[in-house]
Parts: C-alpha cells; structure tokens; sequence
C-alpha cells in the first residue's frame, strides 16, 4: 500500500525521445512525496551483488524514487509499517535502462535490490538526508520476510550480511 512502480511517458520522434521523470506538481496532486533533498547514485561491479535491505528510522524516514540507469536489477520493497494492511509484505520488479520503470517507495519500507547484470548502475532521488545513527536495515535473507531473491548472491557487504531478522 503506498508503493508505485512508475512507467514513464515518453514522447517519441525521429531524434529518438523525451520523458520527464520527475515533476514536483504532478507527485503532489497524487498524493506523493514530492520533496527531496538528495540525488544518489550506486554502482555495482557484479551479477548477484545484493544491496540492502536498508531504511531510515523515524524521525528520519525518507521516501525514495529509484530507477536502473545502466543494466538490469531485481529490486525489492518491504512495508515495515505496523499499520499497514500490508506489514511485513514485499513487493518487486525489475528496473533496467531499457524498461525505463522506476521504484516509488514511500517512507516506512525498507529497500534492496540484486543486480542482474555486470555493471549496473542505479540512481536513487531520497527526500531525507542520510543520518547515519538512524540508518537501520534487515537481513535480505530473513526467513519471515522470506524474499524471493532471482540467483545465488556473489557479492553483500558485511554490513548487510550483520544486519538483524525483522522477524
């Protein structure tokens, strides 16, 4: 509930095409976040690099808008907010440079993705700043949660691999 995988218009012609991925009005008219204070970008060597699942805790929350912009990811959302009708769900879909899509994921989920391909690139806007001490995340392995990941894992960081079950 309050998550959206974005499929961008694109207006096309012979020069190829334009598409406006972001616009501040039309967030705020859905009802969206629209106000974000950093723009980051994750590069990632190796097929079957999982990054996450990772998340600001309150008062820090942030809602972020994620998209592929180079090779391919599984990427995966999990709603940790405990009164939600879907606590404790996950949702996924692959973003790549060619299919343009792009993760809404609103404050209170936590964010993770595999790499699908060598060389992926992802960009995320987040309407928080990083503020490391309430930087928080949850094992991508937890069997609660039980995420089903596309291949065997070749790369998480130690951070990662210590974070916590949700349970």
């Amino acid at each position: 509930a309050g998550a959206y995988l974005i499929d961008i218009e694109k207006s096309e012609d012979d020069r190829g095409f334009f598409s406006r991925l972001w616009d501040k009005d039309e967030f705020s008219k859905k009802g969206l976040d629209s106000n974000y204070v950093q723009i980051s970008i994750s590069g990632n060597i190796k097929k079957g690099t999982i990054r996450g699942m990772h998340y600001q805790a309150n008062p820090y929350e942030e809602t972020k808008i994620v998209r592929c912009t180079r090779g391919k990811i599984y990427d995966v959302i999990i709603d940790l907010r405990r009164d939600s009708k879907t606590f404790k769900e996950w949702f996924s879909a692959e973003l790549s440079a060619d299919n343009y899509k792009m993760m809404y994921v609103p404050k209170g989920f936590a964010h993770g993705f595999q790499t699908l391909e060598d060389d992926s690139e992802v960009t995320y806007q987040i309407s928080q700043e990083y503020m490391p001490e309430f930087s928080k995340g949850i094992k991508w392995s937890d069997a609660a949660i039980n995420i089903t990941w596309p291949m065997e894992p070749t790369i998480i960081s130690q951070r990662d691999r210590a974070f916590p079950d949700f349970g």
